[in-house]
């Protein structure tokens, strides 16, 4: 197997694996800064064991690049948090399909940094998934909390693509775990110390689910994903992701018997069948 086949696959996985993601900001009772701090300390302890197991060079090559990995942690960071806040101040729903905007951020986002124009077929796949998204909102009032979820959702749509890209073109010479190794170290440190007194009162329970999230829905499927952008185009990998929104659907609806509308099943149909598109185009 090459390695662009087993980054187009492990990209798929990571995925599926992101799907679960969304369910943790209302399994958890913990705020959206809360979660980041303890997710990003549990992912940063993963990979660090994994680089130390496989002996794999932890330093920087550059002094510049400390720099840049400093301004991917942060709009990482920013990022995480967002994301988290969107879901617990609107839906699951809400927050997963605004931040679903960012596929269409990257495809206008990366021309400039690679010099190119958008490519007609991209342009499509972009449209196709904003009509998916459209259809999977089952309901968009603009005087209720829908609004501050779908607001804060394309902010962190905005932060994922922005950071996507740069790192595509200024940090993807670094293996996958040591990049999401020094996001993580970054974000940790950025966010900790706004964090509250609460998560010393969970339960064990409650710290299961933290460690969940910090290593095998964080660790693993961001190294995957970070590992996809070395054989693809950010869009690519954009579009690809995707999938996330079906994956995210299909955990509600089998663990919090979160049973999907028509629009739902529609709005995900036009969204696989975009990144399915994308995915043969990108694989050739």
């Amino acid at each position: 197997m090459n390695h662009r086949l087993q980054g187009f696959l492990g990209l798929h996985l990571g995925v599926l694996l992101l799907g679960g993601t969304a369910l943790f900001a209302k399994l958890i009772e913990l705020s959206a800064v809360d979660i980041t701090a303890l997710r990003s300390v549990f992912a940063a302890l993963a990979l660090l064991g994994l680089l130390l197991v496989g002996r794999g060079a932890v330093r920087l090559r550059q002094p510049r690049d400390y720099g840049m990995v400093l301004l991917l942690g942060v709009l990482f960071g920013i990022h995480w948090i967002t994301y988290f806040h969107a879901m617990q101040v609107s839906s699951v729903a809400v927050g997963l399909i605004a931040l679903y905007t960012f596929p269409v951020i990257t495809v206008f986002l990366e021309p400039w940094f690679a010099g190119e124009r958008p490519h007609y077929q991209d342009v499509l796949s972009a449209l196709a998934v904003i009509v998916g998204i459209y259809l999977m909102v089952p309901a968009f009032d603009l005087d209720n909390a829908v609004t501050l979820g779908v607001l804060w959702g394309v902010l962190s749509a905005f932060l994922f693509a922005l950071r996507n890209v740069l790192q595509k073109h200024y940090f993807s010479h670094y293996p996958a775990p040591v990049t999401l190794f020094y996001q993580a170290v970054v974000v940790a440190a950025m966010v900790l110390p706004f964090m509250s007194a609460e998560p010393w009162s969970l339960g064990s329970g409650q710290w299961g689910l933290i460690v969940l999230l910090g290593i095998l829905f964080t660790a693993l499927p961001h190294a995957l994903f970070a590992h996809g952008l070395i054989h693809f185009k950010a869009k690519s990998v954009s579009l690809i992701a995707c999938l996330q929104v079906v994956y995210a659907t299909l955990f509600a609806w089998l663990l919090l018997d979160e049973i999907p509308a028509w629009q739902t099943v529609m709005g995900g149909v036009i969204i696989v069948s975009a990144a399915a598109y994308e995915s043969v185009r990108a694989n050739r």
